[in-house]
């Protein structure tokens, strides 16, 4: 049986949750994965973490590509994060710990965020907007950017949040596709102590935008903008002079409540649309399970509300599960290296998640940072974001965890809207590495490109989950083609991933993928290969063309603090990557660089390095968080 990638490198460590942890966890019965293969029954009982206007009719119905969950019912999302825990305990308990890069601390409580929501909600009726509509928010990482969302969400609007790092371009090109009536942005924000001009890069963008009636602008810096009388208005007079009084409107199950763009690096930008109950229900059951949420826990999601982690496990589901919440608006090294750490230690956090790429840069940064702050209140560890490398995943349980955090590798994407693959905490044992084992309620399996079953090649979904993307926005039949058509009535992920022992382990997006002399190699396991030495911080790897091998591996790799590049290090590297995976996996050229090209949230723009590496003209760089990387690499490769 032919395999569509070939994995070549194995990871036997296991890492057991305490006795202690699996006695608190949320789930403790390994019968809950039995539950879960009746995944009608399973979704059903999910449904009841929310609270209904009008209970549905039927669970689902599902004709691939277009799927349909809790038919009939009727709900609100703001409702299900703000309205019913104000009915309560929960009135007067901290929602939102939010810190400012320069400093400013404010707390909100439920009752506090509920009555600002009611009241931007007005204002945003106030200027036309109704159920239906779309409204573009660009904000720095501040609550006012939460209170949008809800706010939208209130009275049936749809959020679409661009990410505050995207030029006025990409701005631009996501509210003309969905034609959004309103942009909701600020003055500016701030990034490692200078002002990011948010509202002169959305001018930029208006001057071709024709939906857009209004303007909505936050004072965040105080800095000068150019205020357009009629078009423009302030947040804080709109919220001044909104009632308080403003129902939630009743919204069918499959209305939709917001549309994310991907940002793709070629092409149109994909606008992922996820509608009202599934959603929630997804984001909800995976917050209580995956992140063992409690009453009295303190939790930090380091994503920013410009991506699907924001929305799924910053707002909405956290907030239906009452958490209290900690929120940063800077960089993590700002303004200096253990600023998580600080925060962490100021707040008591006891769950974190952030990203595989930060923990890199955590490690190549150096374990005196975590050291010099009390991390005792952390009890449990997440990722997110791309597969972690295993070296970094024991730095992470180590100097993080101090041994006794057990840690959720989360696998998921936006168009899968939650969680679909990751451990749950008190039960699975983990691998460094790993994904482990599927949720309860969510089906995989692995096939090559006859569509039949392998341990090796690409990752799909094979039975419908509530929270499953509902299309591309105006563009149906790009939503079948990429996701449906490869493998009829499964969804194709896009990833390749292997299977052993009945865990998973994600091998990257199958794009990533090099035929070296033959062999389908994921860039990912050699790139896990180089971070293993214990000199090396971070690494990339594309293939180039060859006319021998047809592809051959070049990486690009950023040594840890103290250590320096030479020529015998690079002799080092590639025998370090032959012996962890064997010969066929050796790379042609190892170029040493201080920092890789990534987007602002951090993900590797391997299709950059590719184009330095063939010496292409390069393409779209306007996602990059620092375009200077790019020449930089450019001369070193040409150096090299």
């Amino acid at each position: 049986m032919s395999k569509s990638v070939e994995s070549i490198m194995t990871e036997k460590r296991v890492f057991s949750p305490s006795k202690c942890f699996k006695n608190q966890a949320n789930a403790q019965d390994e019968k809950i994965f039995d539950e879960g293969k009746d995944f009608e029954t399973f979704w059903k009982k999910q449904s009841e973490r929310l609270e209904w206007i009008k209970p549905f009719d039927h669970l689902y119905r599902f004709e691939a590509p277009k799927v349909e969950w809790y038919l009939g019912g009727k709900l609100n999302a703001c409702f299900n994060c703000l309205d019913r825990h104000i009915k309560g305990p929960r009135k007067n308990k901290a929602a939102y710990i939010w810190e400012g890069e320069n400093g400013e601390k404010r707390t909100l409580t439920y009752w506090e965020l509920y009555r600002d929501v009611c009241r931007f909600a007005n204002a945003l009726k106030s200027l036309g907007i109704q159920k239906g509509d779309r409204v573009a928010i660009y904000m720095p990482m501040v609550p006012e950017a939460v209170i949008s969302m809800l706010a939208c969400a209130r009275i049936g609007a749809i959020h679409t949040v661009v990410f505050g790092g995207f030029s006025a371009e990409s701005l631009r090109d996501r509210i003309n596709d969905c034609e959004a009536k309103l942009l909701i942005t600020a003055d500016g924000g701030f990034r490692r102590g200078a002002q990011i001009p948010l509202k002169l890069t959305a001018d930029k963008a208006l001057e071709d935008t024709p939906s857009i009636e209004s303007v909505i602008v936050l004072k965040r810096t105080g800095g000068q903008i150019d205020f357009k009388e009629g078009r423009d208005h302030y947040f804080d007079e709109l919220l001044q002079k909104a009632s308080y009084d403003c129902p939630p409107e009743p919204m069918d199950s499959e209305d939709p409540l917001f549309i994310l763009y991907t940002s793709g690096t070629t092409g149109k930008p994909k606008g992922i649309f996820h509608t009202t109950a599934g959603y929630l229900v997804g984001a909800a059951t995976t917050v209580n399970y995956v992140f063992d949420i409690k009453e009295e826990d303190v939790y930090w999601c380091t994503a920013d509300v410009g991506w699907i982690t924001g929305h799924t496990y910053v707002v909405y589901g956290p907030m239906i599960n009452g958490a209290t919440q900690v929120i940063y608006e800077g960089a993590p090294d700002w303004p200096k290296k253990d600023r998580f750490w600080k925060l962490i230690e100021r707040y008591g956090v006891t769950i974190f998640y952030t990203a595989p790429t930060a923990i890199r840069a955590f490690m190549k940064w150096g374990e005196e940072y975590p050291k010099s702050s009390d991390l005792s209140s952390l009890r449990l560890l997440g990722t997110v974001g791309e597969p972690i490398n295993p070296e970094a995943w024991l730095w992470y349980y180590t100097h993080i965890g101090q041994e006794k955090c057990p840690i959720v590798d989360t696998w998921w994407q936006t168009e899968t809207g939650s969680i679909m693959i990751a451990p749950l905490p008190g039960l699975t044992e983990m691998k460094p590495g790993s994904a482990t084992r599927p949720l309860p309620g969510v089906s995989a399996e692995i096939l090559n490109d006859q569509g039949e079953s392998v341990d090796s090649g690409y990752l799909v979904l094979d039975k419908p989950w509530p929270s499953m993307m509902r299309g591309l926005w105006g563009d149906p039949e790009r939503f079948y083609e990429v996701y449906w058509s490869k493998f009829p009535g499964k969804y194709f992920t896009g990833d390749g991933a292997k299977i052993e022992d009945g865990y998973y382990w994600l091998l990257g997006r199958v794009d990533d993928v090099m035929n070296v002399s033959g062999h389908r190699l994921g860039t990912m396991e050699i790139e896990s290969a180089l971070v293993d030495h214990k000199e090396v911080a971070e690494s990339a790897v594309v293939g180039i063309k060859d006319a021998i091998k047809g592809e051959s591996p070049v990486a690009f790799v950023t040594l840890k603090e103290g250590f320096n590049p030479s020529h015998d290090k690079e002799t080092e590297l590639k025998s370090h990557v032959v012996e962890k995976i064997g010969a066929i996996a050796r790379p042609d050229r190892i170029i040493f660089t201080k920092d890789l090209p990534k987007t602002r949230s951090g993900k590797i723009m391997r299709r950059l390095l590719r184009d330095i590496a063939e010496g292409r003209v390069l393409g779209d760089i306007t996602t990059l968080a620092d375009k200077g990387v790019v020449e930089e690499l450019k001369a070193k490769y040409n150096e090299d």
